[in-house]
């Protein structure tokens, strides 16, 4: 029996370009890129090239880009990051009605979506019993931000916003350049408040940051959306390899640099050999303080420029660079493929089965993603006979699969708890034929009778 796999939200193949790039950093080419000799230096220029191709597939520059153990892990760091690196310092454009005898500000506000991936939601409960004040922003029945909202919920206090890019369970696009018009235009009146106050001397002022940053997970966004960060407006964006036919165990933070571009490592060790009695900072490779919008949560030997300490894992990034550049070479085709697969499959899917409802927006969605609403079943029953029949498909987000609980996206689009346990979410991907999407209505047909 020939299994059907219609999950690739969840998870994808390594294709088999990036298995090949990979391959050779895990026996031929493995030094350590901390180490000075040969075998490390092979392995910073690896590293390097990689960081090089994700940083031009965003528009980012090349010390913008820090690499992770997963988007789990950037999304920490965004958030965690965030609220560390400015809780405790005077954050300047500030009324001193919201800051203590220390100049630090009371009560710090983080926003996110109520929609969003569980890596964000558990991190700002988790914060919030650290006295962070969180909004979560309401979405429409379509699953898109409440801008009002927003707008109303930003203050003198908001340190950082979090709006994904697509969603995870129902594909939904969020208006992201809107969103981070919205946060420009208010830094814009704090700046203009600032300077009222700075003419009263009323309030401290000795930094330059603007808050509140704006972040996005992009992790379901990439393969099929343009995700330059300068047309997005974005300060932060979450990227992860083994949702583009990459690897497992890697992912990227984009973070905006305050200070002027970098130099790369072979340009730092070309410069040094020239001028041996300079020093490596003179470079402007500068290890602290490349990315001051956020503090590491993780330190230690202060690799990927201070922000992420732990030996470099160069496999995986060297796989996770050539998915992307994979990526970028055949995203719109590839889109329009899909999004022709996934549009005959709804349109037989409502042929066999009348009574299925189709959730989420249906312009605004990626074009791999179909979340479907079937009233007369369990969604976990029917992931077990559609599984045992070669269906492979999912209720919603592999994070929480194993959780008994109802979908909470479905429930912050306002179904009952009934009714949010009552979906499926279907994903195809690069592999999918409309072969395979005919089989899979036969099995659909076989078992909703």
């Amino acid at each position: 029996m020939k299994r059907i796999y219609l999950d690739y939200a969840a998870s994808t193949p390594v294709a088999p370009e990036v298995e090949a790039a990979m391959r050779p950093y895990f026996f031929n080419k493995f030094g350590n890129a901390g180490s000075l000799h040969s075998f490390g230096q092979e392995a910073i220029a690896a590293l390097d090239e990689s960081r090089e191709t994700i940083a031009n597939a965003i528009g980012a520059g090349f010390r913008e880009i820090i690499f992770t153990g997963s988007a789990t892990e950037a999304n920490n760091l965004a958030i965690r990051g965030a609220i560390k690196r400015f809780k405790n310092y005077d954050l300047g454009f500030r009324n001193e009605s919201i800051l203590n005898h220390k100049s630090k500000i009371i009560n710090p506000r983080l926003i996110v979506s109520a929609v969003e991936h569980e890596s964000i939601l558990e991190t700002a409960r988790d914060l919030e019993k650290e006295g962070i004040e969180v909004i979560y922003l309401p979405v429409s029945k379509n699953g898109i931000v409440d801008l009002k909202k927003l707008k109303k919920s930003l203050s003198e206090k908001t340190i950082l916003v979090s709006v994904m890019y697509a969603n995870n369970e129902i594909g939904t696009i969020q208006p992201i350049a809107e969103i981070s018009e919205i946060i420009r235009n208010f830094r814009e009146e704090l700046r203009i408040k600032n300077n009222e106050l700075r003419n009263k001397k009323s309030i401290i002022h000795n930094s330059s940051f603007i808050i509140p940053f704006f972040h996005t997970d992009a992790v379901q966004a990439f393969q099929f959306l343009d995700c330059d960060v300068k047309n997005l407006g974005v300060d932060m964006m979450t990227l992860s390899a083994h949702k583009i036919y990459g690897p497992k165990g890697i992912g990227a933070l984009y973070v905006r640099s305050t200070k002027s571009e970098a130099r790369n490592s072979k340009q730092i060790i070309n410069l040094k050999l020239q001028t041996p009695n300079k020093k490596v900072s003179d470079f402007g490779f500068q290890i602290s303080n490349l990315q001051q919008l956020v503090s590491p949560i993780v330190v230690g030997g202060g690799q990927e420029f201070g922000m992420r300490s732990g030996t470099e894992n160069i496999p995986l990034a060297v796989g996770f660079a050539e998915a992307v550049r994979l990526i970028a070479k055949n995203r719109e085709k590839e889109g329009e493929r899909i999004a022709k697969l996934r549009d005959y499959f709804w349109k037989e899917l409502k042929k066999i089965y009348q009574a299925v409802k189709r959730n989420g927006d249906t312009k605004n969605v990626l074009p791999n993603f179909l979340n479907v609403y079937f009233p007369d079943y369990e969604a976990a029953d029917l992931l077990v006979s559609f599984d045992l029949a070669g269906l492979a498909v999912s209720a919603g987000s592999a994070c929480s699969a194993r959780s008994a609980e109802p979908s909470y996206v479905m429930e912050a689009l306002g179904f009952s708890k009934k009714q949010s346990g009552r979906n499926i979410r279907f994903t195809l991907g690069r592999p999918t034929s409309k072969k395979d999407i005919d089989t899979a209505l036969r099995i659909i047909r076989k078992l909703t009778k």
